[in-house]
């Protein structure tokens, strides 16, 4: 993906860095400076140069058998600050295990980040160590989970136009289908509250939308456990979502008020 025009009040330099940290997903342990250059649209003798500074920097380690790059610990540590160091986090995450036990649900907590919404939590209920995969952390489509529609659904009429139209113009398969999903979507979060969306086979998923101390939103989700028969019936699960997002509501209402 090439990087966005930036604005000039960024530095360059580290923008560019920030790309190339982006390039590396789950499943893509090592890559060569032809893989990043292609993935940034960047020019490879700035990849070269920007991937040694991330090495020296302590971001990136080099392989040098494989002639390739992979990300260092120093990263882990990042995310385990920004965990550790969230008020948020620290309320939510009990409310939202406690949710998970008693209603045998996964429960997971999301932001968005360009065409993707990132897990800020997430308790999957299920006694399968296997299927416990989904993490803080861990990036989903925008377009195509509940979460994502429920995210959508928050934003002013203006920047959710913009975005579909991004979306649209990322040639994603099937977007007319999903486009039409995601409206419909859009107009239950209105009516309704919260959204529903099935997108991985035999995972089902709703979705609402709850405000952060820094006054952005995030969506909050049930989905069913992979070994459930609870797919047809989630939409029973409502009333205790709604529930969930008040309790967190209230937590944070006494954060910004104390």
């Amino acid at each position: 993906m090439e990087l966005r025009k930036s604005s000039p009040k960024l530095n360059r330099s580290l923008e560019r860095g920030i790309e190339i940290l982006r390039c590396f997903k789950p499943g893509m342990n090592l890559l060569g400076n032809s893989e990043i250059a292609e993935r940034t649209g960047l020019p490879p003798s700035t990849i070269s140069r920007l991937t040694q500074t991330l090495v020296l920097s302590g971001f990136l380690e080099h392989d040098k058998e494989k002639s390739a790059y992979r990300l260092a610990p120093t990263v882990l540590s990042l995310g385990h600050a920004y965990k550790t160091s969230s008020v948020e986090l620290r309320l939510i995450e009990p409310l939202m295990r406690k949710a998970s036990e008693k209603l045998k649900l996964n429960v997971g907590l999301a932001v968005a980040d360009r065409h993707e919404m990132v897990y800020l939590e997430s308790i999957r209920y299920t006694k399968n160590i296997a299927l416990r995969t989904v993490a803080a952390g861990q990036r989903v489509p925008i377009e195509r989970t509940s979460l994502g529609r429920a995210w959508i659904a928050s934003l002013d009429p203006k920047r959710r136009a913009s975005l579909l139209l991004e979306l649209k113009n990322s040639e994603i398969k099937n977007w007319g289908q999903i486009e039409r999903e995601i409206l419909v979507a859009i107009e239950s979060m209105q009516n309704k509250g919260y959204c529903l969306a099935t997108w991985l086979p035999e995972i089902s998923a709703i979705s609402t939308s709850i405000q952060l101390l820094n006054g952005k939103h995030a969506a909050l989700n049930f989905s069913t456990p992979a070994e459930s028969q609870l797919h047809g019936l989630l939409e029973n699960y409502v009333p205790a979502l709604f529930e969930l997002k008040d309790k967190i509501d209230a937590e944070l209402y006494k954060i910004k008020h104390t």
